[in-house]
């Protein structure tokens, strides 16, 4: 192979990134390191899919009484009244029989404590009537305690009209008996009906999983508890689980695309991702069922009432647009929000807003208000609630995306909206670049209507769309078939692949998967200029918790598994070169044996050659420089393949091997492989 140092076309610095949507318990369970499950006695149950769903309400989800045996268990009832928050109004009210009585949270599949390590506890809480001096938290399994500690208990004020000893004015009769009586009551503590926020750190004496988290009283009495939460003291930013984000922070990517994906609609438009309701105080983040709780599976269609797995899936939203965009910061991504044009799921539902209606108006004010808060003044309304969350500074949002997966039919006016939302947008932010959508597929006249449509608004408006989102999840084959899917593609409008996925027969992460995809990454490269954006979908993959197969990162309470096809995503996330080399029809004849290949250069001349190997042995890979003398130098080289073994519930091993090579005008391509070469 000859390297001729032809300039190619420019690559995208932020073309490699990521698609977070919380599925597969990607937020509440997996990168929000919160532990405790239904922290706001919020939960509902989820029944039914596709326009025939319902959710039932179930408050004490995951909690139990705690109490000996033998005695009258204490007693939970989830109320309202006077509630911390009106946005969650439900809280717990304890009615303790004995001391040491309390109740439990299962969190989700149970407490993991690292020895050592610490971990901050808080809830709220208010003494209707409870004697006690302490509230304690025990983390427990099999009647052994891992981590233990208590708050001292505040005690409600006594209340009682025209007692206020500040205040001097002449009392006779019963008001004057009872102001004397009051100077000798105990007027610390907190007002009625006052929550009062605890706060203490367990250390875990040893390292467990499986455990559950404990709160008991030590007397008989009645108190009232909200927004319990224990987090581990390492959370990144005091919000990200630590391993996860690692994981993130290792592919260096580009972009974050985010919420969604579906839930960007929701079931329905109440179930939707509505962004204001997601910033803020963690109290006032209202609680809403998770649309993946309504599984579209088939064998649960013919009964609406069957129970289904993870049925009980919501969104607490402590992971909301503040932290989605901090997030980006601290990775050094590109913000890509993902906003709703009015319509619910159409895989699900035909429910929508009229576009000259005033909620259709709503809908475009969110999206300006969403960009005024990412980058507005302390002193504008959203960027001052930007400013109190704790960034004072902007967030520097340059893109946003209109609608996730929708498409033109005789009642879904998709192209219409886009062009309210480009004028209503441009006209206050005319640097914000704007995201169309091609549909949930490449290969239909859907698709093509689509592109027509963006393309012609393009010509006539050169603002009107930077780039088309489009998605497939196919098979290896098919990405091997369509390498060149993007090579005559016109280069006026970008494309943005914002959710691709090989998916073999069994819907698993192997090589086999990962291989493909690096193969088709090699026609995204080699076609830069047309495609600004890429991100392999979905991210996460709780072990136990999946409604989507495949996914890049799997993880269960403590571990992380990451697959080959995180590593595919790695490697070309931290090899990015500033624009492609021209191959004169070399990739072609090489795919003839079974290999793919796309070369790049970084601005300081450092050679960049990605090459994947599909065969079973050895591929042995001349490279000449361009006086057609055999390429030598100090070079770098990461090999990935395979490391083993499939087990039956996990992704097939991988490694990645990385390497100094001095180079003598060839490369030696593994079987089975994915290689990096950078000189």
């Amino acid at each position: 192979m000859k390297i001729t140092r032809k300039y190619g076309e420019n690559i995208s610095p932020e073309m490699i990134g990521l698609f977070f949507e919380d599925i597969n318990f990607a937020a509440d369970g997996g990168l929000y390191a919160e532990m405790i499950e239904n922290r706001s006695f919020e939960a509902k149950e989820g029944f039914g899919t596709c326009g025939k769903f319902y959710a039932v309400d179930d408050y004490g989800y995951a909690w139990k009484p705690v109490y000996k045996e033998g005695d009258q268990a204490p007693r939970m009832q989830y109320v309202t009244g006077t509630p911390l928050s009106v946005e969650n109004p439900h809280y717990l009210r304890l009615t303790a029989n004995a001391a040491g009585q309390g109740f439990a949270n299962q969190a989700y599949d149970g407490i993991y404590l690292e020895q050592g390590k610490k971990y901050n506890v808080s809830f709220y809480a208010r003494c209707v009537a409870y004697e006690g001096e302490a509230f304690s938290v025990e983390v427990r399994k099999d009647g052994k305690i891992y981590a233990k500690g208590s708050v001292q208990a505040v005690k409600q004020m006594p209340y009682l009209p025209f007692t206020d000893l500040a205040v001097e004015f002449p009392m006779d009769g019963l008001f004057a008996e009872i102001r004397d009586e009051m100077k000798n009551v105990d007027q610390t503590g907190c007002r009625e009906h006052e929550w009062v926020k605890y706060e203490l750190v367990l250390t875990a004496s040893e390292t467990v999983s499986g455990a559950e988290f404990v709160l008991t009283l030590d007397a008989a009495g009645v108190v009232e508890f909200d927004l319990i939460s224990m987090m581990p003291e390492d959370a990144v930013a005091g919000v990200f689980r630590k391993d996860l984000f690692e994981a993130l922070k290792e592919i260096k990517p580009g972009f974050i695309r985010f919420p969604g994906g579906c839930i960007v609609e929701g079931i329905s438009l109440e179930n939707r991702y509505q962004w204001k309701k997601t910033v803020g105080e963690l109290k006032d983040r209202k609680y809403i069922p998770n649309l993946w709780a309504f599984q579209d599976d088939r064998s649960f269609r013919k009964n609406l009432d069957v129970k289904r797995p993870d049925a009980h899936y919501g969104q607490s939203y402590g992971i909301g647009f503040y932290e989605y965009f901090l997030l980006c910061e601290l990775l050094g991504a590109k913000p890509l929000p993902v906003l709703g044009m009015g319509i619910a799921c159409q895989f699900r539902t035909t429910e929508m807003v009229t576009i000259d209606s005033d909620a259709f108006k709503e809908f475009v004010q969110d999206a300006l208000d969403l960009i005024e808060f990412a980058n507005g003044p302390a002193d504008s309304k959203w960027g001052g609630l930007r400013a109190k969350m704790g960034h004072p500074e902007p967030f520097g949002l340059e893109m946003l995306a209109i609608g996730n997966e929708q498409w033109e039919t005789k009642y879904a006016d998709i192209f219409d909206r886009h062009v309210r939302f480009e004028q209503a947008i441009h006209e206050v932010y005319p640097k914000i670049q704007l995201l169309g959508t091609a549909g949930p597929s490449v290969e239909n006249n859907l698709y093509n209507l689509a592109w027509d449509f963006y393309r012609k608004g393009q010509k006539e408006n050169p603002d009107f769309v930077y780039a088309v989102d489009e998605h497939y999840y196919v098979s290896p084959q098919w990405l091997y078939d369509h390498i060149d899917f993007y090579d005559s593609y016109p280069r006026e409008v970008g494309v943005f692949a914002g959710e691709y996925a090989a998916h073999t027969e069994d819907r698993e992460n192997t090589m086999e998967s990962a291989l493909a995809e690096a193969a088709f990454m090699t026609g995204l490269e080699k076609n830069a200029g047309v495609i600004k954006l890429a991100s392999y979908a979905p991210l996460f993959n709780r072990i136990g918790h999946s409604q989507w197969k495949p996914d890049m990162i799997w993880f269960d309470d403590h571990q992380v598994w990451l697959t080959p096809n995180y590593y595919v995503q790695k490697l070309y996330g931290n090899h990015v070169g500033d624009h492609t080399l021209q191959m004169d029809g070399q990739d072609i004849e090489l795919r003839k044996s079974g290999i793919y290949v796309t070369l790049s250069e970084t601005k300081d001349g450092e050679l960049i050659l990605k090459a994947v190997n599909t065969n079973d042995s050895a591929f042995e890979l001349p490279l000449e420089a361009e006086n057609g003398q055999p390429m030598t130098g100090d070079a770098r080289v990461w090999v990935l393949e395979k490391a083993g073994e499939k087990p039956e519930d996990k992704p097939e091993p991988s490694k990645i091997a990385e390497m100094a090579l001095n180079l003598e005008g060839r490369i030696s391509l593994a079987p089975k492989s994915f290689t990096v070469l950078r000189v």
